[in-house]
C-alpha cells in the first residue's frame, strides 16, 4: 500500500474571512481531507465549518498535536499516513511548521518516507517583514523573550548587538497582554539610531504596521498594543 500525503494547511491568522486570505487550493484539499492534526480541535473545526467541507464535521477525525504533546505520542499519529489516508496539519494561525509544533510530525513523516506537501497562506512572521523595510536578506525569528526583567534586558542587548554586527534583522513576539512592557522595554534599552518596527493585526482590519527608529518612536504616540497579536522587528 503506498502512502498518504501530509498537507500543511495555512489558515487565517483572525477573523479575516478565508477566501481573502488563502488560496483556492488550499481551500480544495481542505474540503477533502478526512484526518486531520490539530493544536486545537475546536478552533479547527470551526475553520472547517467556515469553508463548507464536503463531509460533516462530526465524521471527520482530528487527532491533537501541541506544545504538551509527548513524543512518544508521535507515531500514533502518523499512522494514517502509513495507512494509505492523507492528512492535513492545521496551527491555530497561519502556517503550520513555522514557529508551530506541527514541524515534529513533519520530520517524522520524512524519517518514514511520506511525502509532505506545503500550502500557500498567510505566515505573520514574512508578512511583518516584508512589510517592515528592513533587511530581508539577512534575518532571525527567536520566538518568546525571556519574561523576567534582568533576563529580557541582556536578550534584547544581545539581539540589538547581533543585528548592528551582521546587519540582520531581528524578529520576536510576546504574550498579547505584554506587548506594551516589550515596546517599553525596547524604547528604553536599545540605541536611537536603532529601527524598531511594530506589525499587529496582520491581515484583519485593525492592522498596524509601523517602522522607526527609536529616537522617533520616543517622541510619537505609541499605538496600543494590548492584546493584539503582534511581532516586533528590530535592525539596528
Amino acid at each position: 500500500m503506498s502512502y498518504g500525503t501530509l498537507f500543511l494547511l495555512p489558515c487565517p491568522l483572525g477573523d479575516t474571512p478565508a477566501e481573502q486570505v488563502l488560496p483556492p487550493q488550499v481551500v480544495s484539499v481542505a474540503r477533502r481531507l478526512r484526518h486531520f492534526v490539530v493544536e486545537e480541535a475546536k478552533t479547527t473545526r470551526q475553520f472547517l465549518a467556515a469553508l463548507k467541507h464536503e463531509q460533516p464535521i462530526q465524521s471527520l477525525h482530528f487527532a491533537t498535536l501541541n506544545e504538551h504533546t509527548p513524543a512518544s505520542e508521535l507515531p500514533a499519529l502518523l499512522q494514517p499516513l502509513l495507512a494509505g489516508e492523507d492528512v492535513g496539519i492545521v496551527s491555530e494561525a497561519g502556517c503550520p511548521g513555522v514557529a508551530d509544533p506541527g514541524a515534529q510530525l513533519v520530520a517524522l513523516a520524512h524519517r518514514h518516507g511520506v511525502r509532505v506537501v506545503p500550502l500557500v497562506g498567510p505566515s505573520s512572521i514574512l508578512l511583518a517583514l516584508m512589510a517592515s523595510g528592513l533587511n530581508g536578506q539577512c534575518f532571525a525569528f527567536h520566538g518568546y523573550l525571556p519574561v523576567e526583567e534582568a533576563a529580557r534586558k541582556k536578550s534584547l542587548q544581545q539581539l540589538e548587538t547581533e543585528s548592528f554586527k551582521r546587519r540582520q534583522t531581528q524578529l520576536f513576539i510576546e504574550t498579547p497582554y505584554r506587548n506594551d512592557k516589550l515596546l517599553q522595554a525596547l524604547l528604553t534599552l536599545c540605541r536611537p539610531s536603532t529601527q524598531i518596527c511594530i506589525a499587529a493585526d496582520l491581515t484583519l482590519p485593525t492592522e498596524t504596521i509601523l517602522t522607526r527608529s527609536v529616537a522617533d518612536w520616543r517622541k510619537a504616540e505609541l499605538p496600543k498594543l494590548h492584546k493584539r497579536p503582534c511581532l516586533f522587528l528590530l535592525l539596528a
